[in-house]
């Protein structure tokens, strides 16, 4: 019988290197929570999307100092994914690294990291993107400039 660790390591695109912790450049603490693991003992998938959301919107917010929930344009999640490459469990305090792939006019596509404590490897790695609309309208708008000015800090020198 192949481990879990030898599936989605045979099924992980070999073109694509797996992120190490020098590749992000702004962290976010978050600790898993007791009811983050679900009836096989380990952390649900669908919580991954939970602190990639909860990262990026911290970091938003504390780039910007204020509420980005005010701006006139506000960030709503297009698309999102993730490659699951170790199990987390309760209690666990994950390390979560944000990056920026791309900055378009009116997008953002973060790429992140979740470690557990101090591993250097990635117990998931992460796709997230947020299209920028008008508040009211919900018309397509282009990034407001302390969104832009925030998303500085994530560039790599």
């Amino acid at each position: 019988m192949v481990s879990v660790r030898t599936q989605v390591a045979l099924m992980r695109p070999r073109s694509e290197p797996t992120p190490r912790r020098g590749d992000f450049r702004v962290w976010r603490e978050i600790p898993t929570r007791w009811r983050d693991n679900d009836h096989y003992g380990h952390v649900n998938n669908a919580v991954y999307y939970d602190y990639f959301d909860t990262a990026i919107n911290g970091f938003l917010m504390d780039a910007v100092g204020a509420d980005i929930r005010d701006l006139t344009a506000i960030g709503v999640v297009a698309e999102t994914g993730c490659r699951y490459l170790k199990e987390l469990t309760f209690p666990d305090v994950l390390q979560i690294g944000i990056a920026l792939e791309k900055v378009g006019r009116a997008s953002v596509i973060y790429r992140l990291g979740i470690f557990r404590g101090v591993d250097e490897e990635p117990s998931a790695i992460g796709r997230f993107v947020h299209v920028y609309v008008d508040r009211q309208t919900r018309e397509v708008a282009e990034l407001p400039p302390v969104i832009r000015a925030a998303l500085a800090r994530l560039q790599l020198e």
